[in-house]
């Protein structure tokens, strides 16, 4: 009876083994590198180019004298250089203030000023 199992059971495990061993995964040599497209340059030049507008203005509201100790404006770019400015500030002169600084970044097509004047 063992003998038997034994001789089903090994060539079974060798016909395993060799429908494994040709399976296998290609070698690194035989796999192409994926090479970007024109389009994932481009999203990734947008990407880019968002988060350095969004850059330059967090520099210029942090330079700007009546600006600089407002911590709690939020700036986000879209593409298309749409640059949404978010949060609070003291009073509606500070609102506007923000809203210039930021228009006068290069790259800035315009500004969604969304900032909340606080009450107290």
């Amino acid at each position: 009876m063992k003998s038997k199992a034994l001789a089903v059971l090994i060539p079974a495990i060798f016909l395993a083994t060799a429908a494994v061993a040709q399976t296998k995964a290609p070698a690194a040599s035989d796999t192409k590198p994926h090479v970007p497209t024109a389009e994932d340059r481009a999203n990734n030049r947008e990407a880019v180019s968002d988060s350095a507008i969004t850059t330059k203005v967090k520099s210029a509201l942090a330079a700007d004298v009546g600006l600089k100790t407002v911590t709690n404006i939020h700036v986000d770019t879209d593409h298309a250089g749409v640059v949404t400015l978010k949060g609070s500030v003291a009073d509606a002169d500070m609102k506007k203030r923000a809203e210039a600084v930021a228009k006068k970044v290069e790259g800035v097509k315009s500004v969604k000023n969304q900032i909340q004047v606080s009450k107290g």
